[in-house]
C-alpha cells in the first residue's frame, strides 16, 4: 500500500481538461515568461555593453558572444544534472532560481546612481557596474542553459502512452510560447531602454529594460511552483551521455594498449570496446559518430546567424529608423527574426517543400542545410552592402596625428577669413565647414584687418572657433564630438542664451537620428514674427540617411538560412539518432552553436579588421568555403535507419540467446544420460537403496 501510495505521488493529481492534464498549462506559463526574460535581457545587452560600460564595439561583441556561447554549453551540465542525480523537476525549481537571482543582479548592475557620486549621470566606479553585470550573466547563463533540456522533456513527461496526440500538439505550442516570448520581449524591452530614469539624473533606463525580464523570470518560478502537485515526476534514470563518453573512452584506451603490430586489425576504432560494452551500444555509438563528424562544419553558420543581435544591432545605430507611424529603436529590428520564423515555418513546409517534391528534385535534408548555409553568406554580403551605404553618409573625423577646426561668425558683418591654406567666406551666422590640420597650431586672420590670432590645436579632435562682434576681443574654442551621437540620438548645442524681459522667439525644427548640430544666434538677432529665421544652423554631422528598412533583406535571408538549417537539422539529428542517444545528438548540435559564437569573439579580438563591411565579406566568405566542404560530406554521407540496425543486433542478440537456451537444454539432457547410465553400471537393487 506503501508503494502504491509513493508511486501516485510522484505520477501528481492533475486534472485532464479535453484530453490535456491541467499540469502543462503551468510549463507553458513558465516558458513563454522565460523566454521573454531572456530575449528581452538579450535584446539590449550588446548596448548595454557599448554606452553604460563603454566598452568599444569589438569587446562588447566578444563578451555578448562569449555569454551566448556559455548558454550554449551549460545545456550539457543540465542534462547530466537532470539525469543522473536530482531530476527534472527540481533541477528546474534549483536552476531557475539561479536565474531569477542572475537578472535581479543585472539590473541592479545597471543603476547608474548606485556609483553616481557626483550626480553628473556616469557612474564613478565602473569596476563595480561591470563585476555585478558579469556575475549576473554567469548566474543567468547558468540557469538558462541549466533548464534548457529539462522543461520541453518534462512538458513530455505529463502525457500518457495513449496521449501521443496530445503530446505532439503541446510540443506546437510549446514552441510557438518560445517565439512568442521572444517577439514581445524584443519590441518592449527596447523601449524600456530608451525611457529616462534615474534619482539624481535622467539616463537611459538599462535598469527597467533588465527589471522587467527579472520580474518576469521571477513570475516564471512562481507559476512553476504552484503546478507542483499536478506533475508526474520521473525518477533520475541515468544520464546516457555519460555511458556514451565511457564507453569511448574505453574503446580509445583499450586501443592504445593494443597498438602493437601483433594485435590484429578490427573494422571500426569502437569495436575495441566490445571487451566490455555491448555490441548494440557500440553500433549506436557508431551511428551517433558518423552524424557529429557532419556537425564539424555547423558551427560556422551560428558563428553568422548569432551576430544579428550584436554587429547588426551596431549597424542599426547609424541608420534612420523613422517608419512614419512608427520610430524604431536599433534593437527592435531583432523582431524581425521572429516574425519572419512565424510566417516562414509555415509557408517552407506547405508550400516550397511540396513544391520542390512535385518538380522531381530530391531535395534531401543535408541539401537543405547547405542551401540555409549559402543563404546565411548572402545574408552577410547584403549586410556588407548595406554598411557600404553607411559609410558614404558617415564623416571624416581626425586620426591621433590630425585636428579640425570650424569657424562660426557671431558678428553683424560677413567677413572673410584665412586659415593657413584656406580662405573662408562666412556671412552673419554662418559657421563654415572642418578643415583638417596636421600642425599643432594655426594662424586664423580676417582679411582686410590687422586681426589675427595664433590658435592651438588639441590632436585628435574636433573643435570650433567663436569670432565675436567686436573681433579684438577673446575668440572662444569649444570642443566638438568626434564621433557619432549615442544610440542613434541627437546632439544640439546653442552657442549663447538669449534675455530680454518678457519677450521670446519660437524656434523650431526636426533633426535626423544621429545628428549633430550647432544652432547659432548672431548678435544681429532681433525679436519679431520672423525671429527664427535669423537663427543659423550649422550641421556638425549629418543624420543617418540610410533607412533601417535596408536591413530587411539581411534578415529575411538570414531567417530563411535559420528555417532551412536549423529546422531541418534538428528533424535530420532526430532521423538518424537511436532511440535512446538523440540527447546526445542534441547536445552535440548546441555544442556547435556555442562554437560558433567563440568564433566571433575570436575574430572580433584577433582579426582587428578597420572596415565593418570587410569583416562581413570575410565571414560570409568563410562561411562559403564551409559550404562547399559541407556539400562534398553530405554527398558521400549514406542515411541509415536507425530502428532497422537496433533491430538486426537486437535479433542477433535473441537469436544467440535462443541457440545458448538450446545448448543448455542439450547439454542437460545429455548430463541426465549420463547419470543414469552412471547408475545402471554399479548394478545396485533399488530394493536395497530403500532399505
Amino acid at each position: 500500500m506503501a508503494d502504491h501510495e509513493e508511486v501516485k505521488k510522484k505520477k501528481g493529481t492533475s486534472i485532464v481538461i479535453c484530453g490535456y492534464p491541467l499540469s502543462i498549462f503551468f510549463i507553458v506559463v513558465n516558458e513563454f515568461c522565460e523566454r521573454f526574460s531572456y530575449y528581452g535581457m538579450r535584446a539590449v545587452l550588446v548596448l548595454y555593453f557599448k554606452y553604460f560600460l563603454r566598452w568599444d564595439d569589438d569587446l562588447a561583441t566578444s563578451i555578448y558572444h562569449a555569454f551566448v556561447a556559455l548558454c550554449y554549453l551549460t545545456p550539457i551540465l543540465g542534462a547530466i544534472v537532470a539525469d543522473s542525480w536530482l531530476g527534472k523537476f527540481k533541477t528546474i525549481i534549483y536552476l531557475s532560481i539561479v536565474y531569477a537571482l542572475g537578472q535581479v543582479v543585472m539590473a541592479i548592475s545597471a543603476i547608474h546612481d548606485l556609483t553616481d557620486y557626483d550626480w553628473n549621470g556616469t557612474p564613478d566606479n565602473m569596476t563595480l557596474h561591470v563585476a555585478l553585470s558579469m556575475v549576473g550573466l554567469v548566474l543567468i547563463a547558468l540557469g538558462t542553459g541549466g533548464i534548457k533540456p529539462c522543461v520541453a522533456a518534462f512538458g513530455g513527461d505529463q502525457f500518457q502512452d495513449h496521449q501521443e496526440r496530445q503530446r505532439s500538439t503541446f510540443f506546437s505550442v510549446f514552441y510557438l510560447c518560445i517565439n512568442a516570448g521572444s517577439l514581445l520581449s524584443t519590441i518592449i524591452t527596447p523601449i524600456l531602454r530608451a525611457q529616462e530614469c534615474g534619482i539624481h539624473t535622467q539616463q537611459k533606463c538599462y535598469s527597467l529594460a533588465f527589471g522587467v525580464p527579472a520580474a518576469l523570470m521571477v513570475v516564471a518560478l512562481v507559476v512553476f511552483i504552484a503546478g507542483s502537485g499536478m506533475y508526474h515526476k520521473a525518477e533520475p534514470q541515468g544520464n546516457i551521455l555519460l555511458d556514451v563518453c565511457k564507453c569511448i573512452g574505453f574503446a580509445i584506451k583499450n586501443r592504445f594498449r593494443h597498438r602493437g603490430k601483433e594485435f590484429p586489425k578490427r573494422t571500426h576504432w569502437m569495436d575495441w570496446a566490445d571487451e566490455k560494452y555491448e555490441k548494440l551500444l557500440i553500433a549506436q555509438i557508431k551511428m551517433v559518430l558518423k552524424v557529429l563528424f557532419l556537425y564539424i562544419p555547423l558551427p560556422m553558420f551560428w558563428t553568422l546567424f548569432d551576430q544579428k543581435g550584436s554587429r547588426w544591432t551596431f549597424q542599426a545605430t547609424t541608420m534612420d529608423g523613422n517608419f512614419g507611424l512608427l520610430v524604431l529603436q536599433p534593437d527592435q529590428m531583432q523582431t524581425v527574426n521572429p516574425i519572419l520564423i512565424l510566417t516562414l515555418v509555415p509557408i517552407m513546409d506547405s508550400v516550397v517543400y511540396p513544391l520542390i517534391r512535385k518538380c522531381g528534385l530530391n531535395f534531401t535534408p543535408l541539401k537543405r542545410m547547405t542551401v540555409g548555409m549559402f543563404l546565411a553568406a548572402m545574408a552577410f554580403v547584403a549586410a556588407a552592402l548595406v554598411q557600404i551605404e553607411i559609410d558614404k553618409t558617415l564623416p571624416v573625423f581626425p586620426s591621433g596625428v590630425q585636428s579640425q577646426l570650424k569657424t562660426i561668425n557671431l558678428g553683424r558683418d560677413p567677413m572673410t577669413l584665412t586659415l593657413s591654406q584656406h580662405t573662408v567666406q562666412l556671412a552673419p551666422g554662418q559657421a563654415s565647414d572642418y578643415f583638417t590640420f596636421d600642425e599643432d597650431f594655426v594662424i586664423v586672420s580676417v582679411d582686410n584687418t590687422s586681426i589675427s590670432q595664433n590658435l592651438t590645436l588639441a590632436k585628435g579632435k574636433r573643435q570650433s572657433v567663436i569670432l565675436p562682434s567686436n573681433n579684438t576681443q577673446e575668440w572662444p574654442m569649444t570642443e566638438d564630438l568626434t564621433a557619432k551621437p549615442e544610440q542613434g540620438a541627437n546632439a544640439i548645442r546653442t552657442v549663447f542664451t538669449i534675455e530680454s524681459g518678457g519677450e521670446s522667439c519660437k524656434y523650431s525644427r526636426e533633426f535626423g537620428f544621429g545628428s549633430s548640430y550647432t544652432l547659432i544666434i548672431p548678435s544681429s538677432f532681433t525679436f519679431g514674427p520672423d525671429c527664427a529665421a535669423s537663427i543659423g544652423v550649422a550641421e556638425d554631422i549629418k543624420p543617418n540617411s540610410v533607412h533601417m528598412a535596408l536591413q530587411i533583406p539581411q534578415y529575411f535571408l538570414i531567417t530563411a538560412g535559420e528555417v532551412v538549417f536549423s529546422v531541418t537539422g534538428l528533424e535530420f539529428s532526430y532521423s538518424q539518432a537511436p532511440s535512446n542517444m538523440k540527447a546526445v545528438l542534441q547536445a552535440g548540435w548546441l555544442f556547435t552553436v556555442a562554437i560558433g559564437n567563440f568564433i566571433v569573439l575570436i575574430v572580433a579580438e584577433l582579426a582587428q579588421i578597420p572596415e565593418q563591411w570587410a569583416e562581413y565579406v570575410l565571414f560570409a566568405s568563410l562561411l562559403v568555403a564551409v559550404c562547399v566542404i559541407f556539400s562534398i560530406m553530405a554527398h558521400f554521407y549514406t542515411y541509415m535507419d536507425p530502428a532497422e540496425i537496433e533491430a538486426q543486433f537486437r535479433k542477433k542478440d535473441d537469436d544467440h540467446e535462443v541457440r545458448a537456451e538450446k545448448k543448455e537444454r542439450k547439454d542437460s539432457r545429455r548430463s541426465q544420460r549420463s547419470s543414469l547410465e552412471m547408475t545402471e553400471g554399479t548394478g545396485s537393487d533399488p530394493k536395497e537403496n530403500r532399505m
